[in-house]
């Protein structure tokens, strides 16, 4: 009944944080509905603490909740590339056992690489073909978007994500 209880306020509390930080702390990138958005960063952190079940489902209810009250409508090849977004990484994260054992450099490096490669995926490959197949965006449009995705996500990801690893790290694994 405990874990049942963890796992619903894991994911209440870190899909509602999801949704405010992606629908108050985004900057526009200069590429049309493409943002610098600090979410990404707590969804790496919540799949890193929870696994990728919570990530997958953080992300899917997170943005499909942010587009349907901020912009008014589910655009639905980004919702699904988030949610695969946080499977993958919480499938890395899991394998790196980044929150429950030493929290080391090169930890935080394969952290990283993984980060990327699933930014890759969800970004640069599914988001763009999910625009192009559902709704007709150019597939230069629907690329540079993707590949822009790809790149402001791995940075503040790389930067907040990875300190939010490493002070959960040392406020509460390293002062047992």
């Amino acid at each position: 009944m405990k874990k049942i209880v963890r796992v619903f306020l894991a994911l209440l509390g870190g899909t509602l944080l999801f949704f405010c930080l992606m629908s108050a702390l985004s900057m526009s990138t200069g590429v049309v509905r493409t943002q610098i958005n600090f979410a990404e960063a707590w969804l790496a952190f919540i799949t890193a603490l929870f696994g990728p079940i919570i990530g997958l489902l953080v992300a899917l209810i997170g943005h499909a909740l942010h587009d349907s009250v901020i912009l008014g409508g589910i655009w639905w090849s980004w919702v699904i590339a988030d949610g695969l977004f946080g499977l993958l990484l919480g499938l890395a994260t899991q394998r790196l056992d980044l929150v429950r054992g030493t929290l080391t450099r090169q930890k935080l490096l394969y952290f990283n690489i993984w980060q990327l490669l699933a930014n890759l995926i969800a970004w640069g490959v599914i988001a763009p073909l999910g625009d192009i197949l559902i709704y007709g965006e150019t597939l230069k449009s629907a690329f540079v978007q993707g590949l822009t995705a790809v790149v402001v996500n791995f940075g503040v990801i790389a930067i907040f994500g990875s300190l939010m690893l490493v002070a959960y790290n040392y406020f509460f694994r390293h002062q047992r």
